[in-house]
């Protein structure tokens, strides 16, 4: 879609050029910028656009836009605000996903921008801002929900606000209480308290008392006296009805395609293609509690406006509620959650789209003087000591059999074998423990390597770190810890042997007199294999080098797109499988008749450069298990606050996965924890192609290894926390001390002890 400067807000000019939140509204049917001293305060009587901008780890930049709109906000601004991110949009190469926020109802993406919260106010946005009117403050009672961000909203400030399953804040002049309601989560509690300092550090410059009341507290304590006279005095909250509200109800699926005049027309619904989208149109999915209009790239800005005003067009004709999500996606930018409604949808990641849109922008860029960075080469760093203790057992039958330190780096493909890493940490050595599935190994064998695994983990002093890994799918820590590793084909397993004996399947366990093919891989001398492969022609790669034994015929065969780093670990590697090796060197397109006899004959092969795939940035998702019922959802802008000790955590980073698991979560053994792993990856949240057989790690909260910190800004002394999540916010807010002794917050009650054996 062509969009010329030109045509761009000037108030547009140089925006997503750096990270972070850069923020306008409308004041006067124009767009104005936000001050970062006025970042996180918003309006009820004013609509906004907001940008966030944010380098990934992998190197592009990402763009996610939002437009706010005040639960006062008139149309004529809302309007204005919807074709402004639009606009900015189309400014930024159309490689944005834009949302729709409502005051009230806005998405955890967007909250997740303004940790703790945002508690909007009253009024409407100037740049003018004078003194505030009146000396009198205005006492605002709040309710506050979410464990992990917090959706904060003001109610009348009435005794018949209160219930016993929320948690509320009542902020007066001197004092701000906090009033948890007996059936609300330690979670949400704690994420209050964090609401809680945001108000005393932004409302009273962090001078006033804050006290704590539970529901079913009532006396031995002058705050609860002071808390219920606020009310009028004291009178039973009423048991909460079994419904609180509207109940989400199931609502099929239809696919909309929106006409150049913005009239709707239904072209499918519930079984969905990829395919009905073309790329000249615009089209809306409805999906009950949330909407999308999907934009072809070939579609114009105006014909994009008109589809965005018939969605919006459509929920009010309806009367959805304001809690119906509303995004616009771009094609070739499309979110996992709206692919999920397709029966499938191409796993190919359509790079050129999204490139063509990251060419626009950093030619922009550049012209206007900012710097732009070329994607960075794959991370090799372990964050690990790899001069540790390396034990290896290979799994035989019901047994185990160690491997002396001769035999550790040489593993076969038929069998199983459990892996053990001692390494030298911060305060003590810590253990790494690793099941290896052999890609030819049989099911009997997998399970027990599993078994054996969680036993000895179990049975071991400091909770150490568990992961299994598949065969082809290693992640680099596991490569780095063995330095250089051999796998043969086969096994000498007795439950490999007992396979091939029972199937009569050739068995094809390596031994100098037959012939074998080697692929040499790694980044250098502390990252290197050598893994069998099919002696066949087909399993060569140009962007490799190779090992052929044939007979007393050794060559090495070096692939045109392979580099002198390449050919160093070659000659390497000849010295580890046999040093009494005189190979035959021989260079892609120059191979003797001899060479492909041993490969029985020549064929077709790759031959262009193999290309490392485009790794997203790390996703961190919330575990919920109830009554066999699996969910999970996804935590945005994550910190390791987000780390809360009750609950159970899946941190994808693509190649690999890190199940968390907190001290207070329900889920107590390892075992447990990797099967979670195993379901998360069968639901394939993403959308993304991730493998059943990617490795998956098993971390206990306080026994954090680096190369899961190095995902966070990473606090040890938090880590080393104790009691629940709202103890430790409490703590905080205290002020505790390093050493482990409180310096106690003078403006702060502490909680009561005087409890009832319910709800009141």
């Amino acid at each position: 879609m062509a969009f010329y400067s030109k045509d761009v807000d000037p108030v547009f000019h140089g925006a997503g050029a750096k990270p972070g939140l850069e923020i306008w509204c409308i004041e006067k049917l124009r767009l104005v910028p936000v001050t970062k001293s006025s970042i996180g305060k918003f309006y009820s009587g004013s609509a906004y656009v907001v940008l966030s901008t944010t380098v990934l780890k992998s190197g592009p930049t990402q763009h996610d836009i939002h437009y706010w709109l005040g639960n006062d906000a008139n149309e004529v601004d809302s309007a204005l605000a919807s074709d402004k991110a639009l606009e900015l949009d189309a400014a930024l190469g159309s490689c944005a996903v834009q949302y729709r926020e409502v005051q009230g109802q806005e998405t955890e993406k967007f909250l997740s921008y303004f940790k703790p919260c945002i508690i909007p106010v009253e009024g409407v946005f100037t740049t003018q801002e004078g003194a505030l009117n009146g000396d009198t403050y205005q006492v605002t009672l709040l309710t506050c929900k979410g464990d992990h961000v917090a959706h904060v909203k003001e109610v009348p400030f009435s005794r018949s606000s209160l219930n016993h399953n929320d948690v509320f804040i009542l902020d007066t002049a001197s004092k701000i209480f906090l009033f948890c309601g007996c059936n609300s989560s330690i979670q949400e509690r704690a994420k209050a308290l964090e609401v809680v300092q945001y108000i005393k550090e932004n409302k009273h410059s962090g001078k006033c008392e804050v006290a704590t009341i539970e529901d079913g507290k009532l006396v031995g304590d002058s705050d609860v006296g002071e808390f219920w006279s606020l009310f009028g005095g004291y009178a039973p909250i009423p048991r909460d009805s079994a419904l609180g509200g509207p109940q989400q109800v199931d609502s099929p699926v239809t696919l909309f395609w929106i006409s150049l005049q913005g009239k709707l027309s239904q072209i499918g619904s519930d079984s969905l293609e990829k395919d009905m989208l073309e790329k000249n149109k615009c089209y809306m999915l409805d999906c009950g509690a949330e909407v999308f209009v999907w934009m072809g790239r070939n579609t114009l800005i105006t014909e994009r406006k008109t589809s965005i005003s018939a969605a919006e067009d459509f929920l009010r004709k309806q009367e959805r509620s304001n809690g119906t999500h509303l995004t616009f996606l771009t094609e070739g930018l499309e979110t996992s959650i709206f692919k999920s409604y397709f029966n499938s949808w191409p796993q190919t990641a359509e790079t050129k789209l999204y490139d063509e849109g990251r060419e626009k922008v950093a030619a922009i860029f550049k012209h206007q003087g900012y710097e732009v960075k070329e994607l960075p080469e794959e991370d090799v760093q372990s964050y690990i000591n790899c001069r540790g203790t390396l034990k290896v057992w290979r799994v035989n039958g019901h047994e185990l059999s160690l491997l002396p330190a001769s035999e550790q780096t040489k593993l076969y493909s038929g069998d199983c074998y459990i892996v053990q890493y001692t390494y030298p940490g911060t305060e003590r050595d810590e253990s790494l423990f690793y099941a290896w599935l052999g890609q030819g190994s049989v099911l009997e064998d997998r399970a027990d390597a599993v078994f054996h695994m969680d036993a000895i983990v179990n049975s071991a002093r400091g909770d150490p770190v568990m992961a299994q890994v598949a065969q082809n799918k290693e992640p680099l820590q596991f490569f780095l810890i063995f330095q250089t590793l051999i796998v043969y084909k086969g096994g000498i397993s007795a439950g490999y042997k007992k396979f091939v004996a029972e199937t009569g399947v050739d068995d094809d366990t390596y031994d100098e007199k037959k012939t074998a093919l080697f692929r040499v891989q790694g980044t250098g001398p502390e990252n290197m294999q050598a893994i069998q492969v099919d002696h066949v022609s087909r399993s060569l790669n140009s962007s490799y080098c190779y090992i052929l034994q044939s007979g007393t015929s050794v060559f090495t065969w070096i692939g045109n797109l392979t580099s002198s780093k390449d050919h160093d670990l070659l000659d390497r590697m000849i010295e580890l499988i046999n040093p009494a090796w005189q190979p035959i060197s021989v260079r892609e397109g120059s191979e003797p008749d001899s060479f492909w006899s041993s490969l029985g004959g020549k064929t077709e092969y790759p031959r262009e450069k193999e290309m490392k795939k485009f790794i997203e940035d790390p996703h961190l998702f919330k575990f919920t298990c109830t009554e066999g019922d699996f969910k999970v959802k996804e935590i945005y802008s994550f910190t390791q606050d987000d780390l809360t000790t009750e609950d159970v955590l899946v941190l994808d980073c693509q190649k690999e996965i890190y199940v968390w698991i907190g001290r207070h979560s329900t889920i107590k053994s390892k075992q447990e924890a990797l099967n979670l792993g195993l379901k998360f990856l069968q639901t394939n949240i993403l959308e993304e192609e991730l493998s059943l057989e990617a490795p998956i790690y098993v971390i206990t909260e306080g026994h954090e290894p680096p190369f899961f910190t190095c995902f966070f800004e990473w606090d040890p002394s938090k880590a080393n926390m104790h009691g629940n999540s709202f103890e430790r916010k409490l703590a905080t807010l205290k002020g505790k001390t390093s050493s482990g002794t409180y310096e106690i917050d003078k403006t702060l009650k502490p909680v009561l002890r005087l409890t009832f054996s319910g709800c009141v």
